[in-house]
């Protein structure tokens, strides 16, 4: 009998160092002990959205080869009622944060997002890709014209290919939000606002007025409403069979 305790005691003990393990790999967990054992993944993008190249070694980066794998497991997982999303970013590489997006929109469990501090430039289409969106009242999100990095050929196909990606980011933030692309497109080019920089700047209230967020709110809240739609998706589950 004492033999056991010992072998469930090391069990438990190997399983919380791999989930530690996790949060300081990826800041990835499983949240599971809620009131009604709702099993609910952890996602957390933090930093810079690393893409096809490498962000400097000092930079704190979320890299989509880790994300986009992670997202898949998730829907393969029965076992996942949903999803929970932190954001803390400054942008990063477009390709990779719309592709982030795109599989947070098409997963099949309900989702919500949380932006905490800030949701910047191509944090804004992750953070409305939920079904729902919360930020705190001291979170900013920046809308900004699309940047290249590197060398940028002065020519009419490039300026076009530039507005293709951007016109790519704020249709996909418009279909995801209450917000209309005209309004996304004028915050973006907004001159008076951002020191030596076109764009706009919205506080987490600001957010919530313009249609971008759905809600104000923190944790609680964004847990809360998590938990309200895995119960609805259930329900209409039983319902339709």
């Amino acid at each position: 009998m004492r033999e056991t305790n010992q072998d469930e005691k090391k069990q438990e003990l190997e399983n919380q160092q791999k989930v530690n393990e996790q949060i300081q790999e990826m800041g990835q967990v499983t949240l599971e002990n809620n009131a009604k054992k709702h099993r609910v993944e952890l996602l957390s993008i933090i930093g810079e959205v690393e893409g096809h190249e490498s962000a400097p070694a000092h930079s704190k980066t979320t890299k989509y080869e880790h994300v986009l794998p992670k997202l898949a497991m998730i829907e393969d997982d029965a076992q996942v009622d949903g999803l929970l999303i932190l954001l803390n970013t400054v942008g990063g590489d477009v390709e990779a944060g719309l592709a982030i997006a795109e599989m947070i929109a098409s997963l099949s469990i309900p989702t919500v997002s949380l932006v905490l501090g800030g949701g910047h430039s191509i944090g804004v289409p992750m953070a409305v890709s939920a079904d729902y969106s919360f930020v705190v009242p001291s979170a900013t999100m920046v809308i900004h014209p699309v940047r290249s990095n590197g060398m940028f050929i002065g020519v009419a196909q490039t300026y076009r290919n530039m507005e293709r990606i951007q016109d790519r980011i704020t249709t996909f933030i418009s279909t995801h939000s209450h917000m209309n692309q005209e309004r996304i497109e004028k915050l973006m080019l907004d001159t008076s606002q951002l020191v030596k920089d076109v764009g706009t700047m919205l506080e987490g209230e600001e957010a919530v007025q313009e249609g971008l967020i759905d809600e104000v709110g923190g944790i609680r809240q964004a847990l809360k409403k998590l938990y309200a739609l895995i119960e609805e998706r259930k329900t209409a589950g039983k319902e339709s069979a």
